[in-house]
C-alpha cells in the first residue's frame, strides 16, 4: 500500500524521555509500564509496552524514546495507554526501542 505526504504527517511522532517505568503483571503477555515525558506541550503520558525481553524497568528511566502521541487512547488491562511507543522487531520477534541517536529536545516532532 502507498500512502502520501500527507498522509504520514498526519502521524504525529515526538521524542520522549522515560521518567518512570513499573512491571506490569496484569498483562496478558510480559510488558512494562511506562510513563514518558514529552515535554512542556504534552507533558507526561502513559503506555505500556512488551519489550521485557531487552528491557528491565530500572534500565528505561531517563532512556529517550519516539512515541506516536495522536493515536486516541487504548485500554491496556487496567492501564489507560495515551501513547505507543515505537519500536522495531529483532530476529527473534522481540522489540527493541526506536529512540534518536543524539539526545535531542523533548517533545521533537518527527518529520
Amino acid at each position: 500500500m502507498t500512502i502520501s505526504f500527507d498522509d504520514f504527517q498526519k502521524v504525529d511522532i515526538r521524542v520522549g524521555r522515560i521518567v518512570q517505568a513499573e512491571p506490569f503483571p496484569e498483562a496478558r503477555k510480559p510488558a512494562i509500564k511506562l510513563w514518558v515525558d514529552l515535554g512542556p506541550e504534552l507533558g507526561i503520558k502513559k503506555s505500556s509496552a512488551q519489550i521485557t525481553r531487552h528491557y528491565t524497568p530500572e534500565a528505561l528511566i531517563g532512556r529517550q524514546v519516539l512515541a506516536v502521541v495522536n493515536f486516541p487512547p487504548r485500554q491496556i488491562g487496567p492501564v489507560m495507554s495515551e501513547v505507543l511507543v515505537l519500536g522495531v522487531p529483532d530476529s527473534d520477534n522481540e522489540v527493541v526501542l526506536l529512540a534518536p541517536d543524539q539526545d535531542v529536545p523533548l517533545g521533537g516532532r518527527l518529520y
